[in-house]
């Protein structure tokens, strides 16, 4: 990081530094200015009182940056946090639009770069196609932070995020591969071009798995580690930066790439493994880490300004500023509209756009690359004018995009989180007021300042109160009165499921599920979306992941692993069911209490009223369909429920008897830690109650039933089950495939589309079969048939249906008689 300090002055140097920051972010938060603005000015004052001031500021002179320390220091700080902090779940959704964004977005905006710098610069076309690469780096700090301030829709947030996250990737990659064209002296033909992109496309994806496995090992060892923080933390930070090293150093694939998706993937999956009381210490951790970091670097990109050198630049800054803004306008006013036409996406407003344009930010990224291009030609150039962008956006879009904000009218919360923020001030007040005669029976204030005390909350509250009503019947139309009510509601069932949760009622997978359902149905109500019907928002079926699960089985079919993951899906499918279903009935027992007031319109009520009660419904028919089909499974989980309580009973119990002090510390330490592994060992899901003995099935079905034992036994063998949860399709029109199925437990639709239309053919019970027609003829599949219910159904292959039929003669009997029926069915539809 420095050249010719000692080891007491980098430490004193880092210190300074430090307190520096901190210093800047109190000034910041009481004068409104960007916290990284003032950070890079101040770093650039520190550098001139190096070269020009006292000696003793001589080390802020002599201090450099390595781009070493930005790269594995640094980044993967900050984009483990991000990636850890951010919706995976709203990224999965759109992470077509994301990915549009940050590669195509990111190639337009180098080509755009590149090809205007060539024209009007020294430049080759190679060498300028590379700063456009390095140019094309966003970091959208400062336009995230206005997002979370207006209340924009989470879809828009992920978007900039996820946008930046994989933009990051990117560009190192592309700068890379730029790199090594410039360096090898090769021309831009088709061929290059290709091998460049398949060069890409391995890096990309493969840094993407490096990340993936390592935080699928990682998790697996934090499932094993109970509440230690020390080894839950430490565990973390090293994922963060093992990931980025392994790829980036070890396997030469992308590092960046290899910290989202370790981050992302312990963020969400992970998120489950990490112990609760753990979970919000990591959070404070990671922020602050990412705090430290950004705060570090932008001090340090002040520190490495040579204003000598950017003044000789100047005659290539005023095109490489243009060029980035028309790249930027292309991405966002071009792709941005075009984003918002693809499949389960939205369009994003005009307005939002122009704060995306004028938020798209230059930062350690780039800087970062420029800096580690030795040995290049125009090395010592491009520093300098990339650190000349990176100062114009900081210094100029950074501070005006407050303005743009307000000048399109954004930065007015929406009506109902400005009632929610003045009801939650009256409500603050009010609770207040009821502490007052505690404190004046405490004996220490006078009756005068407790008199003065009360009548300025009773001022306050009546000032607040005037505010509601005014804001209520002055400003609020049906459609916000609506939206309040609604907001209300799913607040209150937040604090539902974290009292569940609290109860070892849930697990905390369970809750941050359910947590999820409620901020989509919170976001889809704010911003006129279309709510779903579906009270657990499950994914609807695509024909590519089924394909895709349909292989893994094949494939890994015979280790177990995809029936464990299906019968996990079934039993957490059950609990979320169960979660909203409580959630759901204490809303509508106390719905009075969420209207404003009694002029509140009826018939928005009776509509919250409406959408609760079926969304009650339908998680109850959920339950209701597992437990006809899997009693044992529901016996086993109200079992395991009951004693989860009556443990976290005896944990409270005992903490509050060592709180009075009837108990010793160590001895309630000794006690917790045993409840703790009790509570550890009823957070399964039961999923062996799920699990069916084939005799089961094969009673039921005739052709078996006068089979002889023995050869009874040896057709049991070759079946194997797999769990279904309810709407799951098992086989699709139009597949290959040469499987039998038997129906244990639930209910199987069978149906078939001719000319754009479904028809329903059959539904099928225990006992009944399906397959048969691609299993005798090995044609295409004829039907669909999906799961109704929550079910379990046993497959027999091709392979093992000879020996099957061997030991059962009835049975190709009773498949050619089912096969002459079901032909029948299908040329009535014809």
């Amino acid at each position: 990081m420095n050249t010719g300090l000692t080891v007491v002055d980098l430490v004193g140097t880092i210190v300074v530094l430090l307190l520096i920051a901190g210093g800047v972010r109190a000034v910041t938060k009481r004068v409104k200015i960007p916290f990284t603005v003032v950070l890079v000015l101040v770093g650039i004052a520190l550098k001139q009182l190096g070269v020009h001031g006292p000696a003793v500021l001589g080390p802020f002179a002599e201090f450099e940056v390595s781009p070493d320390v930005i790269l594995f220091v640094f980044l993967p700080t900050i984009i483990f946090e991000s990636a850890f902090n951010l919706d995976a779940r709203q990224l999965r959704r759109n992470l077509l639009p994301v990915l549009v964004l940050a590669v195509p977005g990111l190639a337009l905006s180098t080509a755009i770069i590149g090809g205007l710098l060539w024209l009007v610069t020294p430049f080759d076309l190679p060498s300028a196609l590379l700063l456009g690469a390095i140019l094309s780096a966003t970091d959208p700090v400062a336009v995230i932070a206005l997002f979370k301030n207006l209340g924009v829709p989470a879809r828009l947030t992920i978007l900039v995020e996820g946008e930046s996250l994989f933009n990051d990737a990117t560009a190192i990659v592309a700068a890379r591969i730029l790199l090594g064209v410039v360096a090898g002296g090769y021309f831009l033909t088709p061929a290059t071009v290709m091998e460049s992109a398949v060069g890409f496309l391995t890096v990309f994806i493969g840094g993407a798995l490096v990340g993936w496995v390592l935080a699928l090992l990682f998790g697996w060892v934090l499932g094993r580690v109970e509440g230690d923080t020390f080894i839950e933390t430490s565990l973390t930070t090293i994922l963060a930066y093992l990931s980025f090293i392994v790829a980036e150093h070890s396997l030469h694939v992308s590092g960046v790439m290899a910290t989202v998706a370790a981050g992302l993937t312990m963020g969400s999956w992970g998120r489950t493994k990490i112990h609760a009381s753990v979970a919000e210490y990591i959070e404070h951790f990671w922020e602050y880490m990412a705090n430290l970091a950004n705060a570090l670097i932008f001090l340090l990109v002040g520190l490495r300004v040579d204003l000598g050198a950017l003044y000789d630049s100047l005659d290539i800054l005023v095109w490489v500023i243009p060029a980035m803004l028309i790249s930027r306008a292309a991405v966002i006013f071009g792709l941005v509209p075009l984003v918002g036409r693809l499949p389960g996406s939205a369009p994003v407003g005009r307005p939002y756009q122009a704060v995306m344009y004028w938020g798209g930010l230059r930062g350690a990224i780039a800087l970062a690359i420029v800096l580690s291009l030795e040995g290049f030609a125009h090395a010592e150039t491009f520093v300098a004018v990339v650190m000349g962008a990176v100062l114009f956006t900081l210094l100029v879009q950074a501070m005006t995009i407050e303005g743009l904000v307000h000048r399109l009218g954004l930065d007015k919360p929406p009506m109902a989180d400005r009632i929610g923020r003045v009801e939650g001030l009256l409500s603050a007040k009010h609770r207040a007021l009821e502490r007052i005669p505690e404190v004046q029976s405490g004996g220490l204030f006078s009756a005068r300042i407790v008199e003065g005390l009360e009548n300025e909350l009773n001022v306050e509250s009546k000032t607040l109160q005037a505010d509601l009503e005014e804001l209520r019947y002055q400003e609020l139309d049906t459609a916000e009165e609506r939206q309040l009510i609604y907001a209300r509601a799913f607040a209150a069932e937040r604090t539902i499921f974290y009292e569940l949760f609290s109860k070892g009622s849930l697990s905390e997978r369970a809750y941050r599920d359910l947590c999820h359902v409620v901020d989509l149905e919170a976001d889809a109500v704010r911003h006129g979306l279309t709510m779903s019907k579906d009270p657990l928002h499950l994914p609807s079926a695509r024909p590519f992941l089924a394909a895709l699960n349909r292989r893994f089985d094949a494939v890994l079919g015979f280790t177990g692993w995809p029936e464990r993951m299906r019968l996990a899906r079934v039993a957490r499918e059950y609990e979320k069911a169960w979660g909203r279903y409580q959630g759901c009935s204490r809303i509508l027992d106390d719905m009075e209490t969420l209207v404003l007031s009694e002029s509140t319109h009826a018939g928005i009520v009776a509509e919250v009223r409406k959408r609760y009660s079926q969304w009650k419904d339908a998680a109850r028919e959920r339950i209701d369909s597992t437990a006809e089909q899997f009693p044992e499974f529901v016996n086993a989980v109200q079992e395991r429920l009951g004693k989860r309580l009556l443990v976290h009973a005896e944990t409270k119990i005992i903490e509050g008897e060592a709180r009075a002090g009837t108990i010793p510390s160590g001895v309630r330490d000794s006690v917790i830690e045993e409840l703790s592994g009790e509570i550890h060992d009823l957070r399964g899901g039961d999923v062996a109650e799920l699990r069916l003995d084939p005799a089961e099935l094969l009673r039921k079905v005739p052709f078996f039933e006068d089979t002889p034992a023995e050869e009874f036994d040896k057709a049991a063998a070759k079946l194997r089950q797999r769990t279904l949860s309810a709407g799951e399709a098992i086989i699709r029109q139009g597949d290959r495939g040469a499987t039998l199925y038997l129906i244990a437990r639930g209910v199987v639709r069978v149906s078939h589309t001719a000319n754009g239309e479904e028809h329903n053919l059959a539904t099928l019970m225990a006992g009944d079969f399906f397959g048969e027609m691609a299993l005798l003829h090995g044609e295409p599949r004829t039907a669909t048939c999906r799961a109704v219910t929550p079910a379990a159904v046993y497959e027999l292959r091709r392979r093992d249906f000879d020996k099957v039929r061997e030991a059962c003669p009835a049975i190709q009997a009773a498949l050619e008689k089912a096969d002459r029926k079901r032909r029948e069915d299908l040329s009535k539809i014809y």
